[in-house]
């Protein structure tokens, strides 16, 4: 068996890397060593700016189809304190309430109707690699195989055995906290008061949120007018084993030690037990073998690595595309590194500051949280750590490209005029292509832009205010280039040929290239040290 690549996990990462390789017309093998698709959700929703690049790609919809709640309100855990959005009209942060496994049969159907299936009980017992390409050592049921291919990218979760036999460090800590999670049916004897306080026999009335006792924290949300979602933080050292389940009687003694209360439980849909860890590896990249998801990267906080995870794949996926069909330039998959370990540890900046929120106990830390939501009461700083969380402060650096606002920044989806009828960015994203868009009928702007019409579409459009006059969008949705409104033609074109050849290699043999000495070439891309530079 040989391919182009192979993917070692079919989690969300594994899924939706497979579905943005074959958009791009590559087919991944795509290897899972569990026998089928975990129906105990890790995560009940996705939020952050995956929800935007899914808008892009189509997929939105379906999302929200398959969602309990495709718009819950614009609410967020940060620490023991909360990001409310809800009065903002546009909020930085939103989020999609759906179970991880929904998510990810949807993702699988995806890739499944793109030509794609997922290998199930195929367990990854060992890689090996050379110049050439890499080697995956398989066992299942049939007995055991070896596969070859260029590229094998890791997205087999914390214990990662890719990572492991790739030889890549994963230095961190792991919180010494258990939390337990649990998803449950309103008890008998329990009450759901009309405000949402839940009114328990023997312990008062109890109101949605957190509460810290001196034991731990507790906390409940409701996910419909029945079903409770509870939750327990105590610090304990105790290391638990994923295989080993939590059980209905476990959060009902850990409830009762933090609140001092019985809890009545109804039937359970969700028990889960997990310790929060504070882990990078220190590189994404060893030789023809990469990392992505919690292969690379995990975060002492919840509700932030689908999101990240995802975001690894669809910046990876066209870069290795690009690679493997031959018009990569110089540097480009190693952008990759560059990019989203420098996100990942922009994640883990913020995640690290919510568990500083969270575990401290004395008046310091008290005073800490006080002055935190005090802060998070005006509008401003609350943009900015909801635009934190999601991820939507990144701007990717972008060598040579000037200060434009919009440089290296996810694409706003601007309405656009075509002078036939309306549409926006996200219609012209579908594809998964590179994108110009000539947003004021530039024609010496387009006429560079044609030596990449192979590699990239070309519209010429138009918008209400618009931003530039022209933008240069990546694959990944990310403006590569854009054109500050009115610029000359003198400035902008050896920048356009610049951002062209460094993104998406050399123009058509047919077609001369601009005669500006300064874009000679094909420029590399940034080394992995370039620093990421943030939205203000």
């Amino acid at each position: 068996m040989d391919a182009d690549v192979i993917i070692v996990g079919a989690g969300p990462t594994g899924l939706m890397l497979a579905n943005e390789l074959c958009t791009a017309g590559v087919k991944p093998l795509l290897l899972e060593r569990q026998e089928r698709l975990r129906e105990t959700p890790r995560a009940n929703g996705l939020g952050g700016q995956i929800l935007q690049v899914l808008h892009y790609r189509g997929m939105l919809t379906d999302l929200h189809a398959a969602s309990t709640d495709p718009h819950p309100a614009p609410r967020f855990p940060f620490g023991d304190v909360h990001l409310d959005l809800r009065h903002l009209p546009d909020p930085p942060m939103r989020a999609v309430q759906i179970p991880q496994p929904r998510l990810e049969r949807l993702l699988e159907e995806r890739v499944e109707r793109l030509g794609t299936r997922v290998l199930r009980g195929h367990e990854v017992v060992g890689i090996s690699q050379d110049r050439d390409g890499v080697s995956a050592h398989v066992r299942c049921a049939d007995g055991p195989y070896r596969v070859n291919a260029r590229y094998l990218i890791g997205c087999d979760g914390p214990r990662s055995r890719v990572r492991d036999q790739a030889g890549i460090s994963f230095p961190g800590s792991t919180c010494p906290e258990v939390n337990r999670l649990s998803q449950v049916a309103l008890a008998e004897g329990v009450r759901r008061c009309d405000n949402g306080d839940l009114e328990v026999p023997g312990a008062g009335r109890l109101s949605p949120g957190f509460i810290r006792t001196g034991q731990g924290v507790f906390g409940f949300g409701w996910l419909t007018a029945e079903v409770l979602l509870i939750s327990t933080t105590e610090s304990e050292a105790t290391g638990y084993e994923d295989d080993v389940p939590m059980t209905l009687a476990e959060h009902q003694d850990s409830i009762r030690r933090v609140i001092g209360a019985e809890l009545p439980l109804g039937t359970p849909v969700r028990l889960s037990r997990y310790q929060l860890q504070d882990r990078q590896a220190d590189r994404y990249r060893e030789g023809r073998v990469l990392l992505a998801g919690d292969a690379a990267h995990l975060f002492p906080a919840t509700g932030v690595a689908l999101n990240a995870g995802m975001l690894d794949a669809v910046n990876l996926a066209w870069k290795l595309a690009g690679e493997l069909r031959g018009w990569a330039p110089a540097g480009l998959l190693d952008s990759y590194q560059t990019e989203r370990h420098a996100a990942g540890a922009r994640t883990l900046l913020h995640t690290r500051a919510q568990t500083a929120l969270r575990r401290g106990h004395d008046p310091a830390s008290e005073a800490l949280r006080d002055v935190f939501e005090e802060l998070l009461e005006d509008e401003a700083p609350l943009r900015r750590i909801g635009a934190l969380v999601a991820g939507g402060d990144i701007r990717h650096p972008v060598p040579g490209q000037g200060d434009h606002a919009l440089t290296g920044a996810l694409v706003p989806d601007l309405t656009l005029d075509t002078g036939r009828d309306a549409t926006t960015v996200a219609h012209f994203m579908r594809p998964a292509r590179p994108l110009f868009l000539d947003l004021a009928d530039r024609p010496e702007l387009r006429g560079i832009a044609e030596g990449w019409a192979h590699r990239v579409n070309i519209h010429t459009v138009s918008t209400h205010d618009r931003p530039a006059d022209a933008l240069l969008i990546r694959p990944d949705a990310h403006i590569a280039w854009a054109a500050p409104v009115g610029a000359s033609s003198e400035t902008l074109l050896p920048g356009l040929e610049h951002a062209l050849r460094t993104w998406f290699g050399s123009p058509r043999a047919d077609v001369k290239p601009h005669d500006q000495p300064a874009t000679v070439g094909s420029p590399a891309l940034p080394a992995t040290s370039a620093p990421v530079r943030h939205l203000g």
